[in-house]
């Protein structure tokens, strides 16, 4: 074995894990990848903030076209995707904890409520996506609204606006809920194993980390589309 490949300390019970041979120790190991990570929300960040900027931009052009758009959608189902998304964020900060710890059925638990809420969180929004979809509120040149809906968008300028945002923002936040799920389905795999431990649980709280932004994006989300217009 190299000389710069070091192993962390193992609690009894678990898999060792060996620093990879560019690191000189688990904690430099540590510092860069997490380093990197947060190089890599920040990325996340840009995203959802180009988007957000465009959102103000037209919002304050046309706001009688998201003033109606708003009122279309169920701001009940939005407040309950929030409080499964933020009770979602508790189980994977403890999952973060118990993997600290060395608490490997707890890790487990908490990561699989954790994936339970991203779950939830998908069904819900595909019973929003079916309600939309069947009054024809869909996004773009395909907008084209029946009966109530219709009559509610009458003389309003630029009609498919709002939910042209509404699906791009939810639709990009979604597809981030689903690879966060996955992840933490992958996290949850190799700890049933014993990977993670109070020695090593960077890939545990890298997960965790990203998670969290999705939730946070989502607490943004919620007001500006389901209250705010």
């Amino acid at each position: 074995m190299s000389d710069h490949v070091l192993t962390t300390p193992t609690p009894k019970g678990f898999l060792p894990h060996n620093v990879a041979h560019h690191f000189t120790s688990h904690v430099q190991e540590f510092q860069a990848c997490k380093l990197v990570f947060w190089l890599f929300l920040a990325t996340e960040i840009m995203l959802f903030g180009g988007v957000f900027a465009a959102y103000f931009v037209f919002h304050e052009l046309y706001p009688e076209t998201f003033r109606v758009g708003g009122e279309q959608l169920n701001w009940k189902l939005g407040a309950l995707n929030t409080i499964v998304l933020l009770s979602s964020s508790y189980t994977m900060a403890m999952g973060v904890r118990s993997a600290q710890m060395s608490q490997k059925k707890k890790m487990m638990i908490y990561l699989g409520l954790t994936v339970l809420g991203a779950a939830t969180f998908m069904v819900v929004k595909y019973f929003e996506y079916t309600a939309k979809f069947e009054h024809g509120l869909f996004p773009g040149e395909f907008f084209h609204p029946h009966g109530e809906y219709a009559a509610a968008f009458e003389g309003v300028e630029w009609p498919n606006l709002f939910f042209s945002f509404y699906f791009t923002m939810t639709g990009i936040h979604g597809l981030h809920v689903v690879v966060g799920a996955a992840l933490i389905t992958w996290i949850m795999t190799r700890g049933a194993k014993g990977r993670y431990h109070s020695g090593h649980f960077l890939p545990v709280d890298l997960v965790g980390l990203y998670w969290h932004l999705v939730d946070l994006i989502w607490i943004f989300l919620f007001p500006l589309l389901y209250l705010v217009p």
